[in-house]
């Protein structure tokens, strides 16, 4: 059996990951009726937000996001995972035990992120009234080497950012 393919998307609170990934999640749907997408905040709701903020909790909830992706790709369905996961060893267990993975990481200035605050994490960090948030007081781990790489500091389209995904 053929294995799917999983597009494992990356980046801080705010970087587009659940934009992105529905956006590329409905363009494979175009060509292939078995595509699956797992988002980081629907992931927490699937298990029953039993997994915390804090490093040792998400890192915990990137394996669990991982062992998924793992599980679904190998019945030879594609798989768009969008999840902070900003840890070396959980891409590394990715690249090594997942046969078709592609890693998205979507980079975005910290400056654009408190810009966009869709969810107020920077602000409450700010003002000292949450922990815990990657990129501000939680050490993050950039992807070394990315498959794919893009600037999305709102230069490009949503469906251009897509573009360059399956280009590569």
């Amino acid at each position: 059996m053929n294995k799917g393919k999983v597009y494992w998307i990356t980046g801080l609170s705010g970087a587009g990951k659940t934009t992105i990934g529905t956006r590329l999640f409905e363009r494979l749907r175009e060509e292939k009726p078995n595509v699956f997408r797992l988002d980081g905040d629907v992931g927490r709701w699937a298990y029953n937000d039993k997994v915390g903020y804090s490093r040792e909790e998400r890192l915990d909830g990137a394996y669990r996001n991982a062992r998924v992706c793992k599980m679904i790709a190998d019945q030879g369905i594609d798989v768009v995972c969008c999840t902070i996961s900003m840890y070396d060893e959980v891409r590394a267990w990715n690249r090594e035990n997942m046969e078709n993975y592609r890693e998205v990481y979507l980079e975005v200035p910290l400056e654009v992120l408190i810009k966009r605050d869709q969810k107020g994490l920077y602000t409450s960090v700010q003002k000292g009234s949450v922990k815990d948030v990657v990129g501000m007081d939680l050490k993050l781990e950039f992807p070394k080497h990315p498959d794919v790489r893009v600037m999305n500091d709102g230069t490009l389209t949503p469906d251009e950012v897509v573009a360059k995904i399956l280009e590569a």
